[in-house]
C-alpha cells in the first residue's frame, strides 16, 4: 500500500466524516420513489417515467444532456408535485434525514416559495410546511443516531418581481428555521441589480444573503452580487477564476475582483458536478476548486441538486480526493470553511466547528494513523 493510499480517506471514512452543506436546493434533491408517489397522489401525469431507477436515471441524463430546456424541465416536474402542505412537509423531511444519512451535520437548504402556490398555498403555508418537514426530518435522523441542523433560505426568482416580498418573508420567519435569502434563476439578461430593493431591505434588517453569481456569466456577475448588492456569500462564484492568470512556469497572480474576493473572505458555494453539467469546468481535473484551494480562497463544496446530479456530498468528496488526492485534513479545511460561512450566530458556529466537526475528524484522523501503524508493521514483517 503506497502512502499516496493510505493518506487518501476511504468511502467509508468520508460518508462518517461531518460535512456541512450551504448550496442545496429542495426541489432538486427529492427521492425518485417519493416524486412517483407523489404525482400518483396528486394527479400528476406528465412524468416521463413511473418506476424510482428509471426516473433517476432519466433525471441525471436530462442534467446531462447539454440542453437548457431539458434541464429546466426536471424542475418542472418536481416543483409540479410540491404543491401541498403535505407534499412539501414530506419533502423537507426527507430531505434533511437524506442529507444526515450522509454524514451532513449542517446544512442551508434553498428554495423559492412563489413556486408552490399553484394548490392555493399561501407563501406563509409554503414556509411554514417546510420548516416543520426539516424539524420532523432532524427528528428523525436523531432516532437513527445522526444529528443534523437544517436551515432554510428563501430565494426570489431573478426574471420575477416578487424579490422584495420573498426577503421580507425571509425576515419574518428568520428566528423560525430561515436563516436567509437568495435570487436564483438565469443570470443573463436578469443581472441582480434588478433586485436591489430587496438587497437593500435586508441589510437595513441586519439579515444574511447570498446570490447565484459567477456559474454562468462570469465576473460582472460577481462584481455586481458584491458591490452593487452586498451579497455575504457568493453562490458558485466558479467563474472567479476567469480574473486569475496562471504563467508558464506556474506563477500565479490574481486580478483586483479575485484579490478582493480572497482578502474579503468571501465565501465561495462551489458544486463540482453541478458545474460541469452547466459548462462552468470542462472536467473534475479542470475545476477551479484545485487552485482556489491551494491559494487559500474561502471555498466550500456543495451538492446544488442531487437528483439532477446524482450526487451527495460523499460522493462530492470522493471525486475530489480521487482528482487532487485531498486528504482528511483538507475536507476539515473545506468544512470549516463551510461552518465559518453559514448563516447562524458565531457562537453557534464556534460551537458546530468545536464540538462536532473538530472532534470527528479527529476520530478519523486516529483511524488513518492506526492503519498506516498496522500497515507498516506488517511490511516489516514481512520483510524480516
Amino acid at each position: 500500500m503506497t502512502s499516496q493510499t493510505l493518506n487518501t480517506p476511504t468511502a467509508e471514512q468520508i460518508r462518517r466524516a461531518p460535512k456541512v452543506l450551504l448550496h442545496d436546493h429542495l426541489d432538486g434533491g427529492l427521492r425518485p420513489g417519493t416524486i412517483i408517489e407523489l404525482a400518483r397522489e396528486t394527479g400528476y401525469e406528465a412524468l416521463p417515467e413511473t418506476e424510482p431507477d428509471k426516473l433517476g436515471i432519466w433525471f441525471r441524463e436530462a442534467a446531462d444532456s447539454g440542453s437548457l430546456e431539458r434541464y429546466l424541465e426536471t424542475f418542472a416536474h418536481t416543483c409540479a408535485v410540491m404543491q401541498t402542505r403535505e407534499a412539501l412537509f414530506r419533502v423537507a423531511a426527507e430531505c434533511a434525514e437524506d442529507l444526515a444519512e450522509d454524514g451532513v451535520v449542517y446544512a442551508e437548504v434553498r428554495y423559492a416559495p412563489e413556486q408552490h402556490l399553484e394548490a392555493g398555498l399561501s407563501l406563509e403555508e409554503v414556509v411554514e410546511a417546510v420548516n416543520a418537514g426539516f424539524r420532523e426530518g432532524e427528528r428523525l435522523a436523531r432516532e437513527s443516531g445522526h444529528r443534523i441542523r437544517v436551515g432554510a433560505l428563501l430565494t426570489a426568482m431573478r426574471h420575477a418581481a416578487r424579490s422584495l416580498e420573498i426577503a421580507e418573508l425571509a425576515n419574518r420567519y428568520r428566528d423560525m428555521g430561515v436563516v436567509g435569502f437568495d435570487i436564483a434563476g438565469a443570470e443573463a439578461g436578469f443581472p441582480p441589480t434588478r433586485h436591489l430593493d430587496a438587497f437593500e431591505y435586508l441589510k437595513r434588517e441586519n439579515n444574511h444573503f447570498t446570490i447565484h453569481a459567477g456559474e454562468a456569466f462570469g465576473l460582472p456577475s460577481i462584481w455586481q452580487a458584491l458591490q452593487w448588492c452586498g451579497a455575504d456569500r457568493l453562490g458558485h462564484g466558479v467563474r472567479i477564476i476567469d480574473d486569475i492568470t496562471v504563467a508558464e512556469d506556474g506563477s500565479v497572480s490574481l486580478g483586483r475582483l479575485a484579490a478582493y474576493v480572497r482578502d474579503k473572505r468571501i465565501p465561495l458555494e462551489l458544486c463540482p458536478t453541478s458545474n460541469l453539467q452547466t459548462g462552468a469546468a470542462a472536467s473534475y481535473a479542470e475545476h477551479p476548486i484545485g487552485l482556489l484551494r491551494r491559494l487559500h480562497f474561502r471555498a466550500t463544496v456543495n451538492t446544488d441538486n442531487r437528483l439532477m446530479s446524482g450526487t451527495s456530498m460523499s460522493r462530492e468528496f470522493e471525486l475530489l480526493t480521487e482528482t487532487f488526492g485531498y486528504t482528511l485534513e483538507d475536507m476539515q479545511w473545506f468544512t470549516v470553511n463551510a461552518m465559518k460561512s453559514a448563516f447562524i450566530p458565531f457562537d453557534e458556529r464556534l460551537a458546530m466547528i468545536s464540538d462536532v466537526i473538530k472532534p470527528g475528524y479527529a476520530e478519523l484522523k486516529s483511524e488513518w494513523l492506526f492503519r498506516q501503524t498496522a500497515t507498516t508493521s506488517d511490511s516489516s514483517f514481512g520483510e524480516s
